[in-house]
């Protein structure tokens, strides 16, 4: 036996790990598109040639990008009752992670709830100010109960 090391074998992700990453790189360019008003094709293109995506689910990621862009206003008005300040108001991140919570709570109806809403509070506790994760939680809680009350009383036992 040799002393040296052989190359190390990557481990291959989950696809939850994958949806995961796919959440963080759409956060990331969701920010980059509120910030820059660059087109998003542009901001998408440029997300897969400078990143590593083998370990994305990039068809999510495009998806959630091109999917929350087209609907931002609707996105936002969706939740924007159950804020306590405008929506011009929030943090660029907050303001991301809402976008993509609500989004998979409307749209992905193939993601449970507890799901769409622990991956936006994941996304806050990595990238938001330290509180904005509570923050998060709450506002998309009470619209899961608004969108998908069937699901949220069922798994609530209600």
């Amino acid at each position: 036996m040799s002393d040296t090391p052989g190359p190390e074998k990557k481990r291959k992700l989950s696809r939850t790990e994958m949806r995961r990453n796919a959440r963080s790189y759409t956060l990331q360019a969701l920010y980059q598109w509120q910030m820059a008003a660059q087109p998003v094709n542009e901001i998408e293109a440029q997300f897969r040639v400078n990143n590593d995506m083998a370990d994305t689910d990039v068809a999510l990621f495009g998806e959630l990008l091109r999917g929350v862009t087209a609907r931002a206003r609707a996105l936002d008005d969706a939740y924007s009752l159950f804020l306590d300040r405008s929506v011009e108001d929030l943090d660029p991140v907050e303001l991301a992670v809402l976008r993509i919570g609500a989004y998979e709570l409307i749209e992905r109806l193939d993601v449970p709830y507890r799901v769409a809403i622990n991956e936006s509070v994941e996304l806050a506790k990595i990238f938001g100010a330290t509180e904005s994760h509570r923050y998060v939680n709450g506002v998309l809680d009470k619209l899961a109960q608004k969108v998908r009350a069937a699901e949220v009383m069922a798994k609530r036992g209600r």
